[in-house]
């Protein structure tokens, strides 16, 4: 059993109170780690290190141009790490391994993306009405980053907060999920060969209210970068308010997949299980409401649950699985209980609805893919994030109806539209509240391009060239080119 350790100024170290916690694998149900009990020790011990390395140290002297050079070598690096490091998050979260492969052989670009944008970030001179005055803009680095990740996609997210922040000059510590934290310990040992100076990149992990807990309260974080549920992040919001921190978060979603009557509704159906039984179900973007034309209901459902009967339940580490385990004990009974209540609010059950097992399925935490018919929009079901296999079918009348339908909720994450009328897919894109609008297609990713959310869905982008804004802030410079003081220096100029 592996005993890891935190990364704090570019060294693994123990936990001050020398304790740890035991992680498990969601398959198997086998404890295979233990993870550093991290607390507000630790993290003021990470968090000083890294304001040092900001303020102090070499990279507080390193030009743009050398961070850019030292991101691409993770991404050069991380090319040769992409399997091992998705086999050890299929151990700890149990995604499957054809998702987390995928993943990881896609990150690298994403570290060579900003690492190529971290010397254009440019300022400009403004033509000041001002007579007598030069002024121009510059563009900061906010100052240490507190990083908080989720567990279904632990080093997506890191990759997602950690390279644009440095690429901006920050510092950053990173506090994973206590269900996930084993991959970020590993990674870190990436930054470490690829020449980072100490401090900048750390990684404290533990528990919420202990490591996550001080990470957000401490004085010396200057800006707060969360992915997780939205009612965590509303109370990590609240405590960063109080001290002025710079937030961004990408929370959850209750996201419309509509398909109209003129869809191909071949692509749809594919398109509708990959948006809600792929990764099990557990991604904040799953097209969990899904709403058809009523024209086209009974047929398209028949097209869906014939394609949900083909779901392969089993070992998340073999390429011919399509659904794994759920990754935590707490996330499936939160599954189970919202079948229930689903069935209890009168919604119908077409298929699965129970726990899984039998055959090859380990451990005690599958859920059977799940759908239910006859679903209004007022139902929990419909509103609430279960954050698992399970799928909600609503029908709609006309285009109206789909827009004011899909709105209806209070997350605004993402939306996917099924059509093949241009001016209605330009229309729908348009009308949706949602930070990203998928069109014939689903669960579709870039670091090209901004993700995040509307409503209670978060605030900020993480990805493309919007999230290194997230990480500077703007300074305005006035210089005064007279030698002659103002006539009457009790008036503003």
């Amino acid at each position: 059993m592996k005993k890891y350790q935190h990364f704090i100024n570019g060294e693994y170290v123990d936990p001050l109170a020398g304790e740890w916690f035991e992680t498990r694998n969601p398959y198997t149900g086998e404890v295979w780690a233990e993870i550093p009990k991290g607390d507000a020790a630790d993290v003021d011990r990470a968090v000083q290190a890294a304001r040092e390395a900001m303020y102090n140290g070499p990279f507080s002297k390193m030009n743009a141009t050398a961070r850019g050079k030292l991101l691409y070598k993770v991404g050069e690096l991380l090319e040769n790490h992409t399997q091992r490091l998705a086999e050890l998050e299929v151990r700890d979260n149990g995604k499957l391994i054809a998702e987390m492969a995928g993943q990881l052989n896609y990150m690298p670009e994403f570290w060579r993306y900003y690492a190529g944008l971290a010397d254009k970030v440019e300022g400009s001179v403004v033509p000041i009405d001002k007579p007598d005055h030069f002024a121009f803009k510059t563009r900061e680095p906010v100052g240490v980053v507190g990083a908080l990740a989720a567990w279904n996609s632990p080093l997506m997210f890191v990759a997602w907060k950690a390279a644009p922040a440095i690429a901006a000059g920050c510092s950053i510590v990173i506090k994973p999920s206590e269900y996930t934290s084993a991959s970020a310990l590993e990674f870190a040992e990436i930054i470490k060969e690829a020449g980072f100076p100490p401090g900048v990149f750390n990684v404290v992990t533990g528990f919420g209210q202990d490591a996550g807990a001080a990470l957000v309260s401490h004085p010396d974080v200057a800006k707060i970068s969360f992915t997780g549920s939205d009612t965590t992040g509303a109370k990590l919001y609240a405590v960063a308010a109080a001290q002025m921190k710079r937030v961004s978060m990408e929370l959850g979603g209750k996201s419309p997949n509509i398909v109209f009557d003129d869809a191909n509704l071949d692509a749809a159906a594919s398109g509708a299980v990959s948006g809600i039984f792929a990764a099990t179900g557990q991604t904040c973007i799953a097209g969990s409401r899904l709403m058809v034309h009523n024209r086209v209901k009974d047929e398209f459902t028949e097209k869906l649950l014939k394609l949900a009967r083909t779901a392969r339940l089993g070992d998340p580490m073999s390429y011919d699985t399509h659904i794994g385990p759920v990754a935590t004990p707490p996330q499936y009974q939160k599954i189970l209980d919202y079948i229930d209540i689903a069935k209890n609010e009168g919604a119908n059950l077409l298929y699965g609805g129970s726990p899984a097992s039998g055959g090859d399925l380990k451990g005690d935490q599958f859920v059977e893919p799940t759908i239910f018919s006859d679903v209004s929009n007022d139902m929990r079901i419909a509103q609430e994030e279960v954050f698992g296999p399970v799928l909600s079918i609503l029908g709609f009348d006309d285009e109206e109806e789909a827009i004011q339908t899909g709105n209806d909720v209070v997350y605004g994450l993402a939306a996917g539209v099924w059509t093949q009328n241009i001016g209605r897919a330009i229309r729908m894109s348009q009308a949706l509240r949602a930070g990203t609008v998928w069109v014939n297609t689903y669960r579709a990713v870039s670091y090209m391009m901004p993700f995040g959310g509307m409503k209670r869905s978060g605030l900020g982008r993480e990805n493309g060239m919007e999230a290194i804004d997230e990480y500077l802030e703007t300074k305005a410079v006035w210089i005064n080119t007279s030698d002659e003081f103002p006539a009457n220096p009790f008036v503003m100029r």
